[in-house]
């Protein structure tokens, strides 16, 4: 489970270290901090009071802790535990208080003195009773955040640049609008800086020339004024914000590819206004055959321009590695017809309720997730699932959100609505696991930190090499090729190399209906190498029927009453199946008393003033109940036949079973096969019998698998291998599957499963499919290689970039490189980079 806390009392990063580190030393959870935000994410093994944590904190500083309400979606399953504290529950009672009620639309009206208790008003205007101005009620918006796309834990409530990297800060939650509008202003910058640029550009070049047609209108004095004129809206407009950025770097000692920039060009546009007003400060090396000093404002502002440009592409480009996220956001409709009284009438999205009957007309989406009450259609769910077929529904089939309604019209109930519905938690998904940071990103992180300072040292002794060393101009050679090596390092493109492709990849998934959790799982599937596979609703289709009731002491109607009575307050498909079969033969259902669900086993209780029990062989055992030799050998008749059997006992004595089938999916054996010729040992374990799991194995060619488990079995195999070196993936979709997917290095969740099941797992497959998990590891595969590709680029580009700039190759190849040129090669990094990660956008799963 996860919890988000408010922390109080952090003012600096040393103090998010040691919150974070005080956090973490208490047993069983894993805690990230973050400054602005003051808040910590923290995921525990077991449920523990806010106020151990509290006492942590206490015993290291003057930090609170306080539990954020409805932040995460784990938080359902926290709120349903019996171990949430009373604290918890007063911070809910408190919290309510505050909350702005959700039947209010923005756009209403109220008074401030509330004279009219809660009336609202369509207008503003005054009050009927004071007459004060009525007072607009905030709409119900999202508030947006912000985050580096290199330095996830930085998020704040408005737009700027990363105090760490400095680095534009992108929409946590990704708009056309805020795209767009960063894009224009870099845009409108640009056009600025091309348009004063050219000119000190044009006027320099001809400069060189033997006969400077120039001088013809005016002396080199006059012209080098002009060139200080227009380089002024380059320096203080277009790119004053990478000099602000760059300071800020070096007072926070955040040092980054804009610390290089802005000393960079700072340098060269200081030692040219330097050059025009106190020429005789140089040495005679410095100064042409005019007796001027050569001046540098077409190396500054050509250097400005070409790193904007970078910024540029890279904005266009950044909006694109989002793009599945848009794709997502663009599936949610605006608008649903209600179903009142008979009547059609069309609402907005937002006031939909839970209960309530909607109408779904040919080509709509399906504005919220609940199950068909009337009428059937064919339901295209490519955008949840990524398989391209229609699906057909049928009265009481379950439908989801954003889903595409095919040639006919239906009425749906809703059941699930707002950021409770499929698509809102699979954006939600989608949205944390792309901020998160892979484990690979670490190497990236610990050579970045020295980096810029090692690019500093080795400009400045660049200067001091050619200066002592080089050919005449020496020192021009070494001003030059000092301000080259400092451009030309790009510690974004390390930066960069593994969050752009995360992003990509686990967008990449959702469209194919593989939910990703966090980069971290998404970086471990590629080393999975043992996968631990439930049977029920994982390999079979989990729509398990009866098939028959076999009876000795009563009749079949009467057993078939005991035990759908019992079913009907479990949640297990074998149960719903009973259930259904018994409505189906219109049998009455009766209440139970005592009732008990025995994990891994099956159900108890007391029917018709009988105790009764259902399940497999070691409930009977539990319960005391005698199994005849008759009724064992039918049984394992059919088990043997691949056929899940239930015993039934009533007043411990075994009276008769009842045969249940469960299809294995068509995908199963094809995923299984594929999944060993990729290296990946396949176990099955199931709480089935014996007979029954060696009959599936036997389909599915499976060397492995273990009958007969209960959950903490399954636990101890998977811990089992676990001590062996093995990378274990889990994948399940029941209750009882949930230990063994929280243990697992990988839990894989059946989306068809149960809610605790996709909580505990790192991996969700929104179709409940085996091959789902071969796409989910060529995607891992696909991702992990992308980003060695990046870090590989990033690091030879610096390796080899660094060097030729301080002009390793002059003494051999007579090779130099101009500031400008390695503007332009440090730019393009950080978008080749960008648009390696985009190929993702084009593989085949």
């Amino acid at each position: 489970m996860t919890h988000t806390y408010t922390i109080s009392g952090m003012t600096c990063d040393g103090c998010r270290t040691k919150v974070e580190k005080t956090l973490n030393a208490v047993e069983g959870i894993k805690a990230n901090v973050t400054l602005d935000p003051p808040m910590a994410t923290i995921t525990m093994e077991k449920h523990i009071a806010t106020e151990e944590l509290q006492a942590a904190l206490t015993a290291v500083g003057k930090y609170t802790i306080e539990m954020t309400h409805a932040t995460h979606s784990h938080e359902k399953t926290a709120e349903k535990s019996c171990c949430s504290t009373a604290n918890d529950h007063q911070h809910n009672k408190d919290h309510k208080k505050i909350a702005v009620p959700h039947n209010h639309a923005g756009g209403k009206y109220y008074c401030p003195m509330h004279c009219e208790g809660d009336k609202m008003y369509d207008k503003a205007g005054d009050c009927p009773v004071c007459g004060m101005d009525l007072i607009q009620e905030p709409a119900a918006i999202q508030v947006q955040q912000y985050t580096c796309p290199m330095h996830s834990e930085v998020i704040t409530n408005a737009p700027g640049s990363c105090p760490i990297c400095g680095m534009d800060l992108v929409p946590m939650e990704p708009t056309d609008t805020e795209e767009n509008k960063v894009y224009k202003e870099l845009l409108q910058k640009m056009k600025i800086a091309i348009l004063f640029t050219v000119p000190i550009f044009f006027i320099a070049m001809i400069e060189m020339m033997h006969d400077n047609p120039l001088l013809k209108i005016m002396d080199v004095q006059k012209w080098n004024w002009v060139q200080l004129i227009f380089s002024l809206p380059v320096m203080f407009y277009a790119g004053w914000m990478f000099f602000v950025r760059g300071w800020k770097s070096i007072v926070t000692w955040n040092l980054n590819m804009f610390t290089l920039i802005a000393i960079g060009t700072g340098v060269a546009f200081l030692f040219s206004i330097v050059g025009m007003f106190f020429p005789d400060v140089f040495p005679e090396e410095f100064k042409s055959e005019h007796g001027t000093i050569h001046l540098y404002f077409e190396a500054a502002t050509v250097i400005l321009t070409l790193v904007l440009l970078g910024q540029l592409l890279e904005a266009r480009a950044h909006s694109q590695t989002s793009g599945a996220i848009k794709e997502l956001l663009k599936l949610a409709p605006t608008e649903a017809t209600l179903v009142l009284e008979g009547v059609d009438k069309i609402i907005s999205i937002h006031d939909i309720k839970k209960g309530d009957l909607l109408r779904v007309k040919p080509g709509d989406k399906i504005p919220v997730d609940g199950k068909i009450t009337d009428g059937e259609s064919t339901i295209d769910e490519s955008m949840i699932t990524g398989e391209p077929i229609p699906v057909d529904k049928k009265m009481g089939d379950a439908v989801s959100s954003g889903t595409i309604n095919g040639n006919r019209s239906f009425v749906m109930i809703a059941e699930k609505v707002g950021s409770e519905t499929l698509l809102s938690q699979i954006i939600q998904m989608v949205n944390n696991a792309s901020r998160s940071r892979a484990p690979i990103q670490k190497l990236a992180d610990s050579i970045a930190k020295y980096f810029v300072p090692i690019v500093v040292v080795i400009s400045v002794l660049t200067f001091f090499i050619w200066a002592k060393f080089g050919p005449e101009p020496a020192m021009v050679y070494g001003f030059i090729n000092a301000i080259a090596v400092l451009i030309i390092a790009c510690p974004c493109a390390l930066g960069l190399a593994t969050p752009m492709s995360v992003m990509v990849g686990v967008g990449k998934g959702a469209q194919s209906g593989i939910l990703i959790k966090n980069a971290e799982a998404l970086e471990n599937m590629n080393k999975v190498n043992v996968l631990i596979t439930d049977k029920t609703g994982t390999i079979t289709e989990g729509k398990p029927s009866v098939e028959k009731i076999v009876a000795f002491e009563y009749s079949e109607e009467e057993l078939l009453q005991f035990i759908a009575s019992l079913n009907q307050y479990s949640e297990h498909p074998l149960a719903q199946a009973v259930v259904k079969f018994a409505k189906a033969k219109n049998v009455s259902l009766t209440k139970v008393n005592d009732f008990e669900n025995i994990a891994g086993k099956g159900v108890i209780g007391t029917a018709i003033g009988k105790k009764t029990a259902l399940g497999n062989k070691k409930l009977m055992e539990q319960a005391g109940a005698i199994v005849s030799a008759v009724i064992e050998e039918k049984i394992i008749a059919e088990q043997k036949l691949g056929k899940t059997v239930s015993y039934i006992a009533v007043d411990k004595n075994v009276v008769g079973f009842v045969t249940i089938t469960d299809a294995i999916k068509e995908t199963s054996a094809a995923a299984i096969k594929e999944l060993m010729r990729q290296g990946v040992e396949v176990i099955m374990l199931t709480g089935d019998n014996i007979n029954t799991a060696k009959a599936v194995a036997d389909e599915l060619h499976l060397t492995s698998f273990q009958a007969g488990c209960l959950p903490e079995d399954k636990l101890k195999v998977i811990e089992k291998l676990q001590a062996e070196g093995k990378i274990v993936a889990m994948a399940g979709d029941g209750i009882n599957d949930a230990p063994a997917l929280a243990q697992s290095d990988i839990g894989i969740a059946m989306g068809t499963g149960t809610d605790v099941a996709i909580e505990s797992a790192k991996i969700t497959l929104v179709k409940g499919d085996l091959q789902g998990i071969v796409k989910a590891k060529n995607l891992s595969h696909a991702v992990m290689s992308n980003i060695k590709q990046n870090l590989f680029f990033a690091f030879i580009y610096n390796v080899l970039g660094v060097p030729v700039a301080a002009g390793v190759l002059y003494p051999f190849f007579g090779i130099l490189l101009s500031p400008m040129i390695a503007a332009l090669a440090m730019s393009f990094s950080s978008v080749s980079v960008i648009v390696n990660a985009l190929r993702l956008r084009s593989l085949k799963l």
